[in-house]
């Protein structure tokens, strides 16, 4: 396949892509929690359709997930969970004490060899920036980033960012940026490297005041050697795009820039929609290729173009997810989505799940009431202030 070379529109003046890749096998919709579920394999499914309709997929190289042995998972997760999951995959159950259960993390036949492979399909991806096969790699099933070491949390398994960022420490990589912008804090990934000082972790996302996993404030920035390698920035329910996006220019661009990292990560969750049914922010479509925009800049500008993207949340799976994420591959390639969804995806997601779709790729504009603005918006400011003050003079930031 030709190497695509488009003028990168997120990037400075005559930056180029490179050539973009993704990570995709059918096998990896075996990740699946079962159809009353929350998170639905459909919307990886549907993204890929997408991309594929819009013209986007046959300009990237697609690759498979690699086969990873137990060693590579062993480097984020304990021996005794390991076990645990496998016998918790053979037999459809397992033990709540180490996350599994009703609700969020119900076991399911076949669960470590779906959990593996979505691992393996983020590694996939690093492997392939890291041998020079692609600048871009996206792994849209993957951003499992509640995982910890010893449980399963929050519809996550294994955590397959950690696992990527370790296997990429392990084959020589200094540093990493770690970007999180799902609704829901990066807790596990942060967990798993708040010890390591070669590794970055920021999350943007809704406050653990109000949203699962209750964590994620301001002042959690790393003890002893990684400290200030950890930056949280909580935002209120009700954030819209029109404050999103300058909270997140005035934390994370300078972070990034003074951690100097070899290659950026991204966990590319949209729950943060205004539509989602699991949160309460309040962005629309247009925010996240504007941060497409931003990511693709910081990866040009900081990491010599390396960017290993992944999926994450995102619970409007059909009308949401598929236009997020194809905004941010899109990007990658240097180009838009189109301003009307193609008629054969909208024909296709209407025949094969039953759904019918807005044509329409950008969402109208949200305005927060009046009454609610000022309350917000101060919250905001506060978020930022405190972020900065923590942060900022540790990096030789000026606050």
């Amino acid at each position: 396949m030709s190497e695509v070379e488009h003028a990168c529109p997120g990037g400075p003046p005559g930056a180029m892509t490179g050539q973009v890749a993704v990570v995709w096998d059918e096998a990896l919709l075996a990740y699946d929690f079962g159809p009353e579920h929350p998170l639905r394999p459909g919307r990886v499914e549907l993204t890929v359709a997408l991309a594929r309709e819009a013209s986007l997929l046959s300009r990237t190289k697609v690759i498979e997930p690699m086969a990873l042995p137990g060693a590579d998972l062993a480097r984020v997760h304990d021996l005794d969970y390991l076990a645990a999951v496998q016998s918790a995959s053979e037999s459809g159950r397992g033990s709540f004490s180490h996350g599994f259960g009703p609700g969020d993390n119900p076991p399911f036949p076949g669960m470590h060899e779906a959990a593996t492979l979505v691992c393996g399909a983020t590694v996939a991806a690093a492997s392939a920036i890291l041998h020079g096969e692609a600048l871009h790699a996206f792994s849209p099933a993957g951003g499992l980033h509640h995982a910890m070491p010893a449980r399963a949390s929050g519809f996550c398994v294994y955590n397959d960012p950690a696992v990527a960022i370790a296997w990429m420490l392990d084959h020589g990589v200094e540093r990493i940026a770690y970007i999180d912008v799902d609704v829901h804090h990066g807790d596990g990934v942060q967990a798993i490297f708040e010890d390591e000082p070669r590794v970055l972790t920021i999350s943007v996302h809704e406050s653990g005041r109000f949203l699962f996993p209750g964590t994620g404030f301001a002042n959690e920035i790393g003890e002893g050697d990684a400290l200030g390698t950890i930056a949280n920035l909580p935002l209120p329910p009700s954030t819209t795009d029109d404050l999103y996006l300058p909270a997140f220019d005035a934390v994370v661009p300078k972070l990034v820039r003074a951690f100097e990292p070899e290659i950026l990560v991204t966990q590319l969750g949209c729950d943060s929609h205004y539509t989602d049914p699991l949160a309460h922010l309040g962005l629309t479509t247009r925010a996240y290729a504007e941060l497409a925009g931003r990511l693709h800049d910081l990866a040009h500008t900081v990491t010599s173009g390396r960017w290993l993207a992944t999926g994450g949340g995102g619970y409007q799976w059909a009308a949401v997810v598929p236009r997020a994420w194809c905004s941010y591959l899109a990007e990658m390639l240097g180009t838009r989505l189109p301003e009307r969804l193609p008629a054969a995806y909208l024909a296709e997601v209407s025949e094969r799940f039953g759904v019918e779709l807005d044509p329409n790729t950008a969402d109208e504009v949200v305005a927060l009431r009046s009454e609610h603005r000022a309350r917000v918006e101060s919250q905001v400011a506060r978020a930022i202030e405190m972020v900065r003050g923590n942060l900022f003079p540790l990096h030789g930031l000026s606050v």
